[in-house]
């Protein structure tokens, strides 16, 4: 066992990890993050996406042991003030299902809008390629995510023309 130390939803957090523990393990068996999900296994599904330092990663391909001193990010420290705007866009638009996949999906995008905050339709869906969705059919995700980033990208035109 070595003691780690992970900067988890902006909180210093130190746990003992073996070394062939995953990062997806560490964070719902030892620190109580439940929305990372164990899909597949093997980084196909996104259902364990988390945000390593702002970057889009799958924490069941990568070790604890690996992250630390480094930045983690899951759905919880996404909207730690509330809801995002993003957020509040899925639910509104009734952008999910099941929601096996929606914490996964909501960080690509989060991720994708904080890179790219006006991106196309093309650049949602291969930021969003790595997320498996089984009851949508992606339609409404891609719709919500062009939708959020309208009207960011409105409110931001908006605030310039102010100054």
């Amino acid at each position: 066992m070595k003691e780690i130390t992970i900067n988890l939803n902006g909180a210093a957090r130190r746990v003992a990890v073996a070394p062939n523990e995953t990062l997806l393990d560490v964070l719902r068996g030892k620190l109580g993050i439940k929305t990372p999900k164990e899909g597949c296994g093997r980084g196909d599904c996104g259902a364990c996406t988390v945000l390593l330092d702002g970057k889009v990663v799958r924490s069941c391909l990568i070790l604890a042991i690996e992250v630390d001193g480094q930045s983690v990010t899951t759905l919880e420290g996404v909207g730690q003030q509330g809801p995002t705007a993003l957020q509040q866009a899925f639910v509104a638009n009734n952008a999910f299902q099941c929601g096996f996949c929606t914490s996964g999906v909501v960080l690509a995008a989060s991720a994708l809008l904080t890179e790219k905050p006006q991106p196309t339709e093309h650049e949602v869906r291969e930021a969003l390629a790595g997320n498996l969705c089984r009851c949508t059919g992606y339609e409404p995700i891609v719709k919500t995510v062009l939708d959020v980033a309208r009207k960011t990208g409105r409110k931001s035109a908006k605030r310039r023309a102010r100054s």
